[in-house]
């Protein structure tokens, strides 16, 4: 192969990789936005005390704040 076509593979291959790391972050945000959605249906269908809602509160801050850790690691630039 000549370097041209070597580099142009070594190129692709990498895209390729770039492409499975953004899939592999992708999964993880639609398991956390799940989690959060769960939890919002969860408490339509239940009478929850107070130390209930904040603990849940908690919980949904905490997972919208991993959902936008991840979604900054979604804008790598690649070259």
């Amino acid at each position: 192969m000549d370097k041209e076509k070597q580099e142009h593979k070594q190129f692709l291959e990498q895209q390729l990789e770039w492409c499975k790391k953004q899939d592999r972050i992708l999964e993880v945000i639609e398991m956390k936005l799940n989690e959060m959605k769960k939890i919002a249906q969860s408490t339509l269908e239940h009478e929850l005390t107070e130390i209930e809602i904040e603990r849940l509160n908690s919980r949904l801050k905490e997972l919208k704040s991993e959902v936008y850790f991840l979604e900054n690691q979604l804008y790598t630039v690649v070259h």
